[in-house]
């Protein structure tokens, strides 16, 4: 690689020899240590390659061998320059254009997250925001060492953190505590527990308060079961003062729930039609080029975008994206569902709708589903019963 980058640097020919005596031709070329490569044999003739040092050795050579010279190709940087000698403006283009890109290098275009988790690369990147890392940012004003206990400060879940910068990228990795457990947050304001269901009570444990229900009571929404006013006693039983508390406890009811889904026999289906139209861009900062006419003239489309940050090797990223719009024109096409489609679809919602309940640790004791056809549609009803928490914190007003 780097040969073939200083052969082009100093400029080299593509050369066909023929003659009387091109072998005595290659034997004078080395011993005049004229350096040729690619040597091949075509039809009486030879072809190689030359420097233009070389080249300029060859003329006794040819007088001795009674060869000639036919230059086939010329190659490098000097006949580069000499073609275009008069485009004067394509030059300074071209050298503004490298020191743009050098300037480039001073400032930091990417910042790659690597091993967070829990806590999402939006998050971080709102945090370093707050401490003026940005993309664009000078890389002389960015102090690694501050950027790490900064984040090891805000972030209790993150115990170990790296920083650097590679080319215009700012790498920060991240390694998260994942034995760490999330305490119950009990209010430390005095409250009852009140109930937000109707139901029955099956369990109840008591932490803190007074409970007002047991086990078998049958409760209503807004009843007060656990007071977190509690009395103090003498030893004859008789109350002397009351203090608050915040009420805190477990309690189960048995209750039962109502469920009830209708879907209509019509609905619209996108059909894609074999019309799309591509829109390139380009984009630097917050401003894009389109390369083309940007409008849309479908009714109806569905948009697909790709972008790419545009990077010179693996870590010099540039503040450009190049980007593609596909645009996909599609119509709305009326169709009806069959019974058998209308009665899978309402048991799928209906098990979504039990796995829902199941998620909020709720046990499900008894279910049955009921579906009912029209000429609009089919309408699904059961009636589950079920064992859930029951209980919400309400502040104590009036004492």
């Amino acid at each position: 690689m780097l040969i073939s980058l200083l052969r082009y640097m100093q400029g080299y020919l593509k050369i066909r020899v023929v003659g009387y005596s091109p072998e005595r031709f290659l034997n004078l070329c080395k011993n005049k240590k004229i350096y040729i490569w690619g040597l091949k044999s075509t039809q009486n003739a030879y072809e190689m390659y030359i420097k233009i040092s070389g080249f300029r050795k060859l003329k006794p050579i040819l007088k001795k061998t009674r060869t000639r010279v036919i230059i086939e190709e010329r190659m490098g940087l000097p006949f580069f320059f000499h073609r275009y000698r008069k485009r004067t403006l394509f030059f300074v283009g071209s050298f503004i254009c490298l020191a743009l890109i050098y300037s480039l290098t001073f400032f930091i275009w990417n910042i790659d997250f690597q091993g967070n988790q829990r806590i999402t690369d939006e998050v971080l990147l709102e945090y370093l925001e707050t401490k003026q890392i940005t993309h664009g940012m000078a890389k002389h004003r960015l102090n690694c060492e501050q950027i790490v206990k900064d984040i090891r400060k805000n972030f209790d879940d993150i115990i170990w953190v790296s920083a650097s910068i590679d080319g215009t990228r700012l790498f920060i990795h991240v390694k998260e505590n994942t034995d760490t457990f999330t305490e119950s947050t009990v209010t430390e304001e005095p409250c009852d527990i009140v109930s937000d269901k109707d139901g029955i009570v099956v369990r109840i444990v008591t932490r803190s308060g007074v409970p007002l229900v047991g086990v078998g009571s049958e409760v209503k929404a807004g009843d007060i079961l656990v007071s977190g006013i509690v009395d103090v006693m003498n030893d004859a039983q008789e109350v002397t003062t009351q203090h608050m508390v915040a009420a805190d406890a477990d309690i189960v009811i048995e209750t039962t729930r109502q469920y009830e889904k209708t879907i209509e026999k019509e609905y619209k289906k996108k059909q894609y039609t074999n019309k799309k139209r591509i829109i390139s861009y380009v984009k630097i900062g917050a401003y894009k080029m389109y390369l083309g006419w940007p409008k849309v003239s479908y009714q109806n489309f569905d948009r697909q975008t790709n972008e790419v940050q545009v990077k010179i090797g693996e870590n010099f990223y540039l503040p450009v994206f190049l980007g593609q719009k596909k645009c996909l024109e599609y119509r709305w096409k009326t169709m009806e569902y069959s019974d058998k489609e209308l009665e899978k679809l309402l048991n799928e919602r209906f098990e979504q709708y039990c796995e829902k309940l199941e998620s909020e640790n709720a046990v499900i004791l008894e279910k049955e589903l009921f579906i009912t056809h029209n000429n609009l549609g089919a309408t699904s009803k059961a009636t589950l019963s079920v064992q859930e928490e029951v209980g919400v914190p309400r502040k104590i007003v009036d004492f």
